[in-house]
């Protein structure tokens, strides 16, 4: 009984503990995004990592996601209602613009890129490169954690839209090809019920995931302790991490988009 209490103690320790880091993480981010000197190169080096490396992943996860949609959709509805698959556009652009797109591609981005985040800067801490660049009047946050926290925000709104086109036109093909269903009902489908609330309300979504997926990777990296083996917990609890709260955040956005009618 008394090692369970002590467990739950340390947990909460820890949670709390971590809760203070990312807190002043942020206010440290916010801090030092707006001071001079800026360094956009640095900037732009994420962004090509973050945005042109990972492209290839997410169309590729978006265009089997919008196929394998457009398939049991199909089957689904024209087994239940004849015809009804003139609705499958409709049908797709809706899952994929509000949230398979967004979710999916801060998933692959957390994966992809999140982990390299926690890796290289736990690196950096259990070297003492942190230590070497105090030394050197470079704070840490504002060399390492702004351009990445800038490039994460800016990168992944602009890789979800790229991962819903390519997840629609994933339906697209499966609905003239598969289900033999005439291109022209599924596009009047999309545009008929396809509103720009919809797709506002993605992009913020996936605006709000590549900050909280930055800021934890981040957050991991600079409390990594323990040497090599530190820089593997880290880097796999950052994944794991990011992986629940873009999900616990899907819910909670939905949720208030869905009060306001949006």
């Amino acid at each position: 009984m008394k090692f369970f209490f002590e467990k739950i103690g340390n947990v909460t320790l820890q949670f709390f503990g971590e809760m203070g880091e990312i807190f002043f993480l942020i206010l440290g981010i916010h801090r030092w995004m707006f001071k001079k000197p800026f360094e956009p190169n640095l900037i732009f080096q994420q962004m090509v990592k973050i945005g042109v490396d990972t492209l290839p992943v997410s169309l590729t996860t978006a265009l089997f996601t919008g196929m394998v949609l457009a398939l049991q959709t199909g089957f689904t509805l024209e087994t239940k209602l004849k015809g009804a698959t003139q609705f499958l556009g409709a049908v797709v652009s809706l899952s994929m613009v509000r949230e398979l797109g967004p979710v999916l591609t801060a998933l692959i981005a957390a994966g992809r890129i999140g982990s390299s985040i926690a890796a290289e800067i736990g690196t950096m801490k259990v070297t003492e490169q942190l230590d070497a660049l105090n030394t050197l009047a470079a704070n840490p946050v504002k060399y390492l954690a702004v351009p990445r926290f800038l490039a994460f925000t800016f990168m992944l709104p602009f890789l979800t839209i790229f991962s819903d086109l390519t997840g629609w036109f994933g339906g697209l093909v499966v609905s003239v090809y598969r289900l033999k269903t005439p291109s022209v009902f599924y596009i009047d489908s999309t545009l008929q019920d396809l509103k720009y609330t919809d797709i506002l309300g993605g992009l913020l979504k996936a605006l709000v995931f590549g900050a909280a997926i930055a800021i934890v990777c981040c957050q991991k990296g600079f409390s990594t302790e323990g040497g090599a083996e530190g820089v593997g917990k880290s880097t796999t609890s950052a994944v794991v991490v990011s992986f629940m709260v873009v999900l616990i955040a899907d819910y909670f956005i939905t949720a208030i988009l869905t009060a306001f009618h949006l």
